[in-house]
């Protein structure tokens, strides 16, 4: 198991030309609801405002080109952290509260699909339901990149959790709305990621991975490296590529940013997750 080493990112004028940073996020309740809200759990406070200034701290020195986000409660949230004009956003149209999100750097060409709904396996009657997808192209051409931003299922981290679990249940079936989309795209032949909270340790050998690459290669980004974001255990935020973009991914580009420690030399809790970063080139 190798444990990836945080760097600092680089600012966006030093990428080479037709190179794009690719981040997903979550930000663990990105929301400004009051506690109590009956949309909240009762553990979940608030952001202050010193906390979103630090988040955006963080947002600044990670300088994506394009960067998925999740658990974000509204657009002007992350707006706060990737504020125009610099970025455009764009978020799910769910009911819940932990939406999933893309910040887009301006002058980058968006066409916005419908949100995959599929993905919410929960019956309309259900209390609660799943996120849907964020399904965006983005750039012309020759370039063009599909991107699908998702938030799935928590409590079905690994194959060994088995599948009679309801919680594992739920995400196969989501896995299943993945395996749909990723064909549609490949019959397209179109270059795509899927980045995101997948709430599973993706790998070569786990049958979800299989199962998503079982019409085609995809290239995992995060295949056999442990997150020093989570004390060394594998990473459940991912990039997957497929299509041409497959060969756009550089190797060796990922990256996690952690968050600053305090004197203790605990890092300070700003979300559950860390920044998760790699590069592609495009042709």
């Amino acid at each position: 198991m190798f444990l990836l080493s945080s760097l600092l990112l680089l600012p966006p004028a030093a990428c080479a030309r037709g190179d794009i940073r690719l981040s997903t996020w979550n930000l663990e309740w990105l929301t400004t609801r009051p506690q109590g809200d009956p949309a909240l759990p009762a553990d979940v406070t608030p952001r202050t405002a010193a906390e979103l200034d630090q988040l955006t701290a963080y947002a600044r020195r990670l300088a994506p080109d394009i960067a998925a986000l999740e658990e974000v409660d509204s657009p002007e949230l992350a707006a706060r952290l990737f504020p125009p004009p610099g970025y455009r956003i764009l978020v799910t149209h769910d009911a819940v509260v932990q939406k999933v999100a893309l910040a887009v750097r301006s002058g980058l060409t968006v066409v916005r699909h419908a949100d995959v709904t599929a993905l919410d396996v929960y019956p309309p009657t259900a209390p609660h339901h799943l996120r849907t997808g964020l399904d965006v192209s983005i750039g012309t051409g020759a370039d063009s990149l599909r991107v699908l931003v998702v938030h799935l299922k928590a409590g079905c981290r690994d194959s060994a959790s088995g599948s009679r679990k309801a919680a594992c249940r739920t995400l196969l079936r989501q896995i299943a709305v993945l395996q749909d989309w990723i064909l549609e795209r490949q019959d397209e032949g179109e270059a795509f990621v899927v980045m995101g909270d997948f709430n599973r340790q993706l790998a070569p050998d786990d049958p979800a991975l299989q199962a998503l690459a079982q019409n085609g290669p995809i290239t995992l980004a995060t295949a056999g490296r442990a997150s020093p974001c989570a004390q060394g255990s594998y990473f459940i935020d991912h990039i997957l590529a497929g299509g041409p973009a497959r060969d756009w991914l550089q190797p060796a580009s990922l990256r996690v940013m952690l968050y600053h420690t305090d004197t203790q030399g605990n890092m300070i809790h700003l979300s559950d997750h860390c920044p998760v970063s790699v590069r592609l080139s495009l042709p």
